[in-house]
């Protein structure tokens, strides 16, 4: 068998090549990879680190790695470098490193050491990986954790509330159940908004519009008001009341299919320096209400005339005219939105 001449720089050649490889690897990889001496010297810097720290090759290589660390972790870093030397294998671990523009993020970083051809330990090389975005996810989860836990145990006291107030109006086991059942049920419609919302609020048309929708007769609603996001407190409060004010109507008023309006109204102004928001039920019939002029549920009165208030830090108010209805609710906007919308007249 024929055989090609021996080449004396083969062995060069495949070690330019690899090393040609393993820069190409590096420099296209989505990780920011770099590699400094074990004084922090920076010898590489690829694509990736040059995007995420903002910092050329140019400007790094030969520069200090400290130039990324934050003035309360040089410590960190110290110890790291010298648990390189002494051959450490750094597994991933989060830490915090500051960009060009001063700003900071979280990254994970893994650490093996550089040796040379005879072994000795001359640097570190690192991969870090931006975790901020993660850390930001899992911070959100926290704080809506909290939040659940929190409208969890609320809801514990509206439904035992519901059920001590119910039953000291409803005289049979069927009609307590139900009525226990209505107003369980829209508590949860309430309960959904917010959580469609991320637990930010819900918007007050959606909110009247949820609480409405089961008892019909939309021909004879009207809403009126500007565009508004409520507070997770002021949608349950609200959505209760609302609620109750359907519920009576579907007994005694328009929506039990009597002739008639039901027009809910709100407005933002401004009053004595503050913002105020307010809200009224105005339900004109063709029929008159029960003599005593509210809800007849002794839960509804206590949630038209104290509960909704004094959550949200306002005045409710019951008006009978004849064969009119009005529930009023008055107090200071911040107590009900989410965000707070400059004041505007009345539609």
């Amino acid at each position: 068998m024929k055989r090609h001449p021996g080449n004396g720089n083969a062995g060069t050649d495949t070690v330019a090549l690899d090393r040609a490889r393993l820069a190409a690897i590096v420099d296209s990889s989505f990780d920011p990879i770099i590699s400094k001496d074990l004084d922090g010297t920076v010898r590489t810097w690829n694509r990736a680190a040059e995007q995420l720290f903002g910092y050329s090759a140019e400007e790094m290589i030969g520069a200090s790695i400290f130039k990324l660390i934050p003035s309360h972790l040089e410590d960190e870093e110290r110890d790291i470098l010298a648990r390189v030397s002494v051959g450490d294998h750094i597994a991933a671990f989060e830490t915090v490193r500051q960009l060009k523009d001063q700003s900071y993020i979280t990254i994970s970083l893994t650490l093996s050491p550089i040796r040379s051809a005879d072994g000795k330990i001359v640097g570190a090389s690192a991969i870090a990986r931006d975790i901020t975005a993660l850390k930001d996810r899992e911070r959100r989860i926290r704080v809506l954790l909290r939040e659940v836990n929190h409208r969890v145990k609320n809801q514990y006291s509206i439904i035992l509330s519901m059920i001590r107030q119910t039953s000291r109006g409803d005289h049979d086991l069927a009609t307590f159940e139900q009525h226990i059942r209505e107003r369980i049920m829209a508590l949860s419609a309430s309960h959904d908004l917010i959580v469609s919302a991320d637990w930010e609020g819900a918007a007050l048309s959606d909110l009247i519009a949820i609480q409405l929708k089961p008892f019909g007769h939309d021909e004879a609603l009207a809403f009126n008001g500007p565009a508004m996001m409520l507070k997770p407190t002021a949608v349950e409060n609200l959505g209760m009341a609302f609620h109750e004010l359907a519920l009576n109507s579907s007994r005694h008023g328009v929506l039990s299919g009597k002739h008639g309006t039901i027009v809910i109204s709100w407005e933002i102004a401004e009053a004595d320096s503050a913002v105020e928001f307010s809200i009224r039920w105005d339900e004109k019939t063709s029929a008159r209400f029960p003599v005593s002029g509210e809800p007849r549920s002794g839960f509804g009165s206590v949630i038209l005339k104290r509960v909704a208030p004094q959550a949200l830090n306002a005045v409710g108010e019951i008006i009978r005219e004849k064969c009119r209805l009005i529930w009023t609710l008055r107090g200071q906007l911040t107590g009900f939105a989410a965000d707070h919308p400059r004041p505007a007249p009345f539609p």
